[in-house]
């Protein structure tokens, strides 16, 4: 237990490390909040990068409803413009950020989910694109054509609802 809990407190750590000075959540509480999600789903285990995986999905979730929280005491707030790169989205992105961010993966969902398995797997997860090539079965070639074309399509897809906001 000792392990498992020792990485996820790293993993947590690297969702809040750009987070801003003034965030609520620390690493513990978010691994405590993305284990309540977890707890109670019946989920088939698969192996120990899913359960990571899985974990990481929970904790991004977390992070989106504490944003969510936080716009809706703002009521309201700008736009933000983000640069997407190879590193993990959610890291590089202040709490509104996150929230463009995750709104544009739900809609890409709908046209796409593979790619966004592909983004929560490698990005969230922290996989390799072999272990999320595994996961998902297919190739590792396959996984870095999903990223880079779900990267391409965020990125247009925050910049046309960007100027539309304004």
């Amino acid at each position: 237990m000792g392990l498992v809990y020792d990485r996820l407190r790293k993993l947590a750590g690297s969702h809040l490390r750009n987070e801003g000075p003034g965030h609520t959540l620390v690493a513990t509480a978010l691994v405590h909040e993305a284990y309540l999600k977890v707890a109670g789903a019946e989920i088939d285990w698969q192996d120990r990068a899913h359960f990571f995986a899985v974990a990481s999905t929970a904790m991004r979730r977390v992070l989106v409803d504490h944003a969510k929280g936080h716009r809706r005491q703002r009521r309201g707030g700008g736009a933000i413009q983000t640069e997407l790169n190879e590193r993990m989205l959610l890291v590089e992105a202040p709490d509104p950020a996150i929230l463009e961010i995750d709104e544009s993966l739900e809609r890409l969902a709908k046209r796409d989910p593979r790619k966004v398995q592909a983004v929560e797997l490698v990005f969230f997860g922290g996989l390799t694109y072999t272990e999320a090539g595994q996961m998902m079965g297919i190739s590792e070639a396959t996984v870095k054509r999903e990223l880079r074309m779900a990267r391409a399509w965020i990125r247009h897809d925050l910049k046309s609802n960007t100027a539309t906001d304004l």
